[in-house]
């Protein structure tokens, strides 16, 4: 009898909505996941971005700030602190949404060979590379520079730590036709890396 009264006490409890349940773990970002970025009072701002390998993104006025380990709403509050003296209102909107979360490695992909591009480009993000593949076309799969690109400062990271390398490249001077020589082929694992312009350019 003790027993059966215990357990409608259980269930009473539990009907009353006495149980916890576990609190759902925040989202962090990381490398390869692609986001929505919107300020209410600048919309030409709003941009699609994607966290590259190093968990950075890339964003006008901005510049390059780390979004790997930070939830979406942290985010927002970086880039709020870093637009908000660039702007008269006392309160930016700034919303960032994980619009595409990026997909565990499976080791086909790894085996893959990958270059990545970053910054002012219209769909930054991973490319993998089946053929000889130059600056110019990777710019080309990407979608082409953004509005706000710097053309002049271009550069390609290759290879990590005191091994790295860094070339630079004028699109505009190739553009030209001068500078041919400067459009490179790449290497798996090159880093383009396409800087927002200054005031001045």
């Amino acid at each position: 009898m003790r027993s059966l009264i215990a357990v409608l006490v259980f269930f009473a409890w539990v009907s009353a909505g006495h149980t916890q349940t576990p609190a759902p773990t925040p989202t962090t970002l990381k490398p390869g996941d692609t986001l929505s970025i919107s300020v209410m009072q600048d919309p030409k701002l709003d941009r699609s971005v994607t966290v590259d390998p190093n968990g950075q993104i890339a964003f006008p006025l901005a510049g390059h700030v780390t979004a790997s380990g930070l939830t979406p709403q942290r985010l927002e509050r970086v880039l709020k602190s870093r637009l908000q003296r660039n702007y008269k209102e006392d309160d930016l909107e700034v919303t960032v949404a994980l619009t595409n979360a990026a997909r565990p490695e499976i080791p086909e992909d790894d085996l893959k060979p990958k270059i990545f591009i970053t910054g002012e480009v219209q769909r930054p993000g991973p490319y993998a590379i089946r053929q000889a593949t130059t600056l110019v076309q990777a710019l080309s799969l990407a979608g082409g520079l953004g509005p706000f690109a710097a053309r002049r400062r271009i550069q390609i990271h290759r290879g990590s730590g005191a091994d790295e390398q860094i070339f630079k490249f004028d699109y505009k001077a190739y553009e030209s036709g001068l500078n041919l020589e400067t459009n490179l082929q790449l290497q798996a694992g090159d880093v383009i890396i396409v800087p927002e312009r200054g005031i001045l350019e």
